[in-house]
Parts: C-alpha cells; sequence; structure tokens
C-alpha cells in the first residue's frame, strides 16, 4: 500500500479541486444507486478518495465504513464531513486487500474508480462476495481502458516504474464482466454512458 499510498498523497489536493468530467453520467449513477438503499443498509467503499460519494449517500443509510489508501485523501474527506455535520461515514486508511471483514457483513459495497488501479482484481471481486450479506450488492465504475486504448498495455508499466502513473489494469469491459461472473456475482445493470467512459455495473451476490 506504501507505494500507491505516496502517488496519492502527492495529488490529493489537485484531485479535491478538479470537477466531475460528466456530471450529468454521475448523478445517473448516484439515483441508481440510492434506488437499492434502505435507511438499515451498512455499506462499504473502498477507494473512496476525498469521500464526495460516500457523504451524498449517508442520509440514506445506517452506516459507511469508506477506506482509501491515501491519508491525504482521507483528512480531506473528514473535513467534508465535519463541515457538514455528517457522523454516520468513518473514514480510514486502509487496503481492500488487506482488511479484515468477516463473511456475510455488508449490505452494499461500493467501488468507485478504483478496480483497474488493483493489482488483482480478481481476488479483491472475489473478497468482496465474500463479505457481501445472501442478495448484497457490488456497485462499481470502472474505466476499461482496453476497449480504446489498449496500447496502455505496454505504457502503462512505464508509467508506473517512472512514478507518472499509478498501477493500472488494461481490461475491457467483457473482461470486467467475466471476473465478476468469476466471482459468484449476477449482473443487475451495467450502464456505459457513451465509448471510452467508465462502465457501471450494479452486481448481485446470490442469496
Amino acid at each position: 500500500m506504501n507505494t500507491e499510498s505516496r502517488f496519492w498523497d502527492r495529488l490529493a489536493a489537485r484531485y479535491a479541486r478538479q470537477p466531475i468530467a460528466d456530471e450529468a453520467a454521475y448523478q445517473h449513477k448516484l439515483r441508481v444507486t440510492q434506488g437499492y438503499f434502505r435507511p438499515d443498509m451498512q455499506l462499504l467503499e473502498f477507494g473512496c478518495g476525498t469521500g464526495s460519494t460516500a457523504l451524498i449517500h449517508a442520509p440514506h443509510v445506517a452506516h459507511i465504513r469508506a477506506i482509501d489508501y491515501s491519508e491525504n485523501m482521507l483528512a480531506i474527506a473528514r473535513g467534508k464531513a465535519r463541515d457538514a455535520g455528517i457522523e454516520n461515514v468513518t473514514f480510514e486508511q486502509a487496503d481492500i486487500a488487506g482488511l479484515d471483514v468477516p463473511d456475510d457483513t455488508y449490505d452494499m459495497v461500493l467501488g468507485l474508480s478504483i478496480l483497474h488501479l488493483l493489482h488483482h482484481k480478481q481476488a479483491v471481486i472475489d473478497k468482496v462476495a465474500r463479505m457481501l450479506k445472501p442478495g448484497g450488492l457490488f456497485v462499481s465504475s470502472t474505466a476499461c481502458l482496453g476497449d480504446t486504448m489498449a496500447v496502455f498495455k505496454y505504457l502503462a508499466p512505464v508509467g508506473k516504474a517512472l512514478r507518472l502513473l499509478p498501477q493500472l489494469d488494461v481490461m475491457t469491459t467483457a473482461e470486467l464482466r467475466r471476473s465478476m461472473e468469476q466471482g459468484g456475482f449476477g449482473i443487475e445493470q451495467l450502464w456505459q454512458p457513451k465509448r471510452g467512459a467508465a462502465v457501471f455495473i450494479v452486481a448481485r451476490k446470490p442469496g
């Protein structure tokens, strides 16, 4: 986690200032996600960044545990929560791969703009399936660079070695879907607002 932490710590302030690239698509994803909420739900969000999405969802659920590699990102997130008076989101520095969570713990797990940044995507998807309750939901939004920029398979390792890029899994939408299904999930919704945009998936654990 240390390498990823340092990379994102350097970018935290600039990341927090960036506007959302596609506001309409973001709002659609929020509405779809909130359509599944119940007031008693327990959520985990991994790769929460500066906490914006967790804080938007917080009024609609019981509690959100939000984790990220970057302590600088989390410091910004905690400040936002404090300013908004939101108390049912817990921000903590952690890596999903090393997180110790009992099976069947959460009603929903959010992994937004994160699966393509993982070293072992399939292992994380499998772990999410275990930590969800039967019938629980995994909501993700993922850059599938393999669909439109497959050359990144060759550029990404060089960029990472030069500390210009983070870890990148250059997957296709089809590969992502197969990984979800291999993890035991059924795909309830798969939406991409336009070619090259992030792929939004709502997947359900059997139960």
